[in-house]
């Protein structure tokens, strides 16, 4: 069977000034261009998810890796996540002095032992696995040292790859002034981020409201539903804000290469990859 591979990427739900809109997308544009050509040279959905998402940690336009949200102590704490069709999924929660914490959370997956290691521990098998630490500092931009925030707090990327495999990941810095050992949605399987044989999805939003409603699963099993992408992903955000009437976010593939996403935030910036060509936005 042949497979109509595509990449979506999202930078974060919330607000900002136009050009950093339109900087954000091109952040997002080139991540997804990143996650594309891994695709297109045969790798994996995983593998494309991973790399897409390492250039958006590495942006410090987005909350997630380089640019994360400062915790109430003043400190970096981030959370990320990896999940296959497969079911098999790794992830970090509450972790500091890691450049891409995405990579950390494929370390965490490919072991195989577990789902999520947190705080020290997963520092801990990140010199097990060769991953260096970095100074927490080198993490913090001088935007963040000013409490500087758009509101913008998670990035994520879903893929189907030439093969038919699906993947999602999702990483972020946690929301501004947040407790120490706060996790969010991002890390929880089925919350922030999932995949099955019927779909990828990537959640962004407020995390506490997210995990209540496990946006990312209701997402997907509305795709089994029979639902499209597009209606599914508007589905699931109403879902939430019915119940919660809190702002989120989240981008989805099914395993036909259809993609779709839907926010109620004031904008979020996505891109879309696939043969037909790209789509950006940052409606």
């Amino acid at each position: 069977m042949n497979f109509r591979p595509a990449i979506i990427v999202h930078g974060g739900a919330g607000r900002g000034s136009g050009a950093q809109q339109r900087d954000r997308l091109a952040g997002c544009l080139a991540a997804a261009r990143t996650g594309w050509t891994a695709v297109r040279q045969g790798c994996s959905s995983l593998d494309a998810v991973e790399e897409a998402v390492a250039v958006l940690e590495d942006d410090p336009l987005f909350n997630a890796g380089t640019g994360s949200s400062l915790n109430a102590a003043g400190e970096v704490e981030m959370d990320a996540a990896l999940m296959r069709d497969t079911l098999e999924a790794g992830a970090v929660a509450a972790v500091s002095g890691i450049s891409n914490p995405i990579r950390l959370a494929r370390k965490v997956l490919d072991d195989g032992r577990h789902v999520m290691l947190a705080g020290q521990g997963a520092r801990d098998f990140a010199r097990r696995a060769g991953i260096e630490p970095v100074p927490g500092d080198t993490l913090i931009t001088q935007a963040q040292r000013k409490r500087w925030n758009a509101g913008h707090g998670t990035v994520g990327c879903v893929a189907l790859d030439a093969r038919g495999r699906l993947a999602a990941g999702t990483s972020t810095g946690g929301t501004l002034g947040k407790l120490p050992g706060r996790v969010g949605d991002s890390p929880l399987i089925g919350c922030g981020t999932y995949a099955d044989a019927v779909g990828a999805a990537s959640c962004t939003g407020q995390g506490e409201a997210i995990i209540k409603v496990l946006l990312a699963k209701t997402a997907v099993d509305l795709l089994a539903a029979g639902l499209t992408p597009a209606t599914a992903a508007k589905r699931a955000v109403e879902l939430l804000e019915r119940q919660t009437g809190a702002e989120a976010g989240l981008i989805l593939v099914d395993r036909y290469g259809a993609v779709g996403f839907a926010h109620n935030a004031e904008e979020m910036p996505v891109c879309v990859l696939t043969p037909e060509g790209q789509t950006a936005t940052a409606s």
